[in-house]
């Protein structure tokens, strides 16, 4: 049975002396209404540490790529960089997009508790594939905070990687974002009305939303959005009792460093990375500015900010992960 969720293997030949042949596999684990997918890469015959990791907010897929504008694989490249350093990972589509999308009719139908579920049926998948007793859950982004609602869970988990991960309830997030974009403008009592009925886990009503408010309170994302209220991710990472590493861009303009604080005050047990120079998808960019940002996320060749491969390397190889 372990090569029944293979389809479709490939090997990467190197130089002698040079890093092992690197053996890619597309994978697929259980979803409610059809398959899940993903990629594995692996050192050849390598039987060390494996990693799962979880895709951002949105239309992410299981590189790291978004079809709004973001082309940089940043999930592929950690992928290559691990696999060098003797680490096997599996990078996946979430329920309903890309090669998931016969998992679910709707990819907005969802909360983060499905996700989180979806993170336990790859892990069996990826032990089965492997051979390891637990696996490492590395999320980025929104991918952290269903890293953190899947470490609920514990057992076969070896730790958790949040990479640009929240650390405050994004209710509270999206309270600053909107106040920093509309001010004192006429629309902020209402987005702010509508993030208080969110909370609170009652739907808000956008028919009389003005139009600029839309995309924000969309009727079929709010079920969505109300499963990412109810979770803490500080509250989630103090329960979690095994290693943590937290890795945060000191240049990121989607989730501050203050977010990564957080998650370290709450969990005071983790390792704690800052990364000077590194945007929101771990990419070395030359300021805060969002012209900066956009060029790093469109170049898919722009290699991983120093460090990033290293650190989660390092943390993963000398971490007590057998439980």
């Amino acid at each position: 049975m372990r090569r029944l969720a293979a389809l479709f293997v490939l090997l990467y030949s190197l130089p002698a002396n040079a890093a092992p042949a690197l053996v890619e596999s597309y994978l697929q684990a259980p979803g409610p209404k059809g398959a899940l997918k993903g990629t594995m890469l692996a050192p050849e015959k390598a039987k060390g540490p494996a990693v799962l990791i979880i895709p951002g907010s949105g239309p992410t897929d299981r590189d790291g790529n978004n079809p709004l504008g973001i082309k940089g694989a940043p999930y592929r490249l950690l992928a290559e960089g691990l696999a060098a350093k003797g680490i096997a990972s599996v990078r996946i589509d979430k329920r309903g997009m890309f090669g998931s999308r016969r998992a679910i009719a709707d990819p907005n139908a969802v909360t983060i508790a499905d996700y989180a579920a979806d993170v336990h049926n790859w892990i069996k998948v990826v032990r089965n594939e492997t051979g390891a007793s637990c696996v490492w859950v590395a999320g980025h982004s929104e991918g952290g905070l269903v890293a953190l609602a899947s470490s609920r869970s514990p057992d076969d988990i070896c730790g958790l990687i949040l990479l640009a991960a929240p650390g405050r309830p994004v209710a509270e997030v999206l309270r600053e974002q909107v106040k920093a974009n509309l001010g004192n403008t006429p629309l902020l009592g209402q987005a702010l009305s509508g993030i208080g009925s969110l909370e609170k886990g009652r739907h808000v009503d956008a028919r009389g939303m003005h139009p600029a408010l839309l995309e924000l309170f969309r009727p079929e994302i709010q079920d969505f959005l109300i499963s990412m209220m109810a979770a803490d991710p500080a509250r989630l990472a103090a329960d979690f009792h095994k290693p943590v590493l937290i890795m945060q861009g000191r240049r990121d303009i989607q989730v501050s460093v203050s977010d990564a604080e957080h998650l370290k005050q709450a969990a005071p047990h983790a390792k704690l990375v800052l990364l000077p120079d590194a945007s929101h998808i771990l990419k070395t960019v030359s300021s805060t500015s969002q012209a900066a940002t956009m060029v790093a996320y469109a170049k898919p060749n722009l290699p991983l900010a120093p460090g990033v491969v290293d650190e989660i390397a390092e943390f993963i190889h000398t971490a007590p992960a057998a439980f």
